[in-house]
């Protein structure tokens, strides 16, 4: 009998403790993560998520190919160009912007078996001027610079110039296009048509430089 009791007494206090443990809330708000993941603690230390508006493209001829890129992000921004396939120097180039890339080419304007890299840059506001950032592969070797003259260097040239170039390879030339304004236009309205000029790369003291040779209005 005795036995019987306390046998009983441990039935009755175990039962209470299974019934108290069953009658605890749960929370299906916070669910326990699954197994194998870890749990974020602290969000501000969490790799951020690519963002997507850059600039991005990957351009070839004869045999070389140069990766630009760019974020696009605010007023300045960094452009970087990956060359591959020279026989020297394929270190990246980078250089700080003013603006936006919106274009790159890839030509050989003069046919020297050698390509150059040609990147177009939009800068912020209303006026949107245009600008360049060019390289020559020097006997397909290493890059070095192609400068573009100031286009305010040049009376006629920039006479009614307020920005909104445009540049483009045409067979053997770049090409840069802007609308011309007339002293009273404003900048959303040019009244003066459309001006061109059209530049030839020569071979400068310090590496190259692209030269005017033609100047035609529309």
């Amino acid at each position: 009998m005795y036995r019987f009791t306390i046998t009983l007494s441990v039935f009755v206090l175990a039962s209470a403790l299974s019934l108290t443990a069953c009658s605890q809330p749960t929370n299906p708000l916070k669910p326990s993560a699954p197994m194998g993941s870890a749990q974020q603690t602290n969000p501000s230390s969490s790799v951020p998520t690519a963002k997507t508006g850059g600039f991005n493209k990957t351009i070839t001829l004869q045999g070389i190919s140069f990766h630009v890129t760019s974020a696009n992000q605010g007023s300045l921004n960094m452009l970087r160009i990956v060359p591959k396939g020279l026989k020297g120097d394929n270190q990246p180039i980078e250089k700080e912007v003013e603006g936006t890339v919106t274009g790159a080419e890839v030509a050989d304007l003069n046919a020297d078996g050698s390509p150059e890299i040609y990147v177009y840059v939009t800068s912020a506001g209303s006026g949107s001027h245009g600008s360049l950032v060019a390289y020559s592969a020097n006997n397909r070797k290493s890059l070095s610079d192609i400068y573009l003259p100031s286009l305010q260097g040049d009376a006629k040239a920039s006479k009614g110039y307020m920005g909104h170039d445009e540049f483009r390879v045409v067979e053997s030339s770049l090409v840069r296009r802007f609308p011309v304004y007339g002293d009273k236009d404003t900048n959303a309205k040019p009244t003066g048509g459309t001006r061109q000029i059209q530049y030839k790369i020569k071979a400068g003291e310090a590496g190259w430089v692209l030269k005017p040779q033609r100047v035609d209005n529309f």
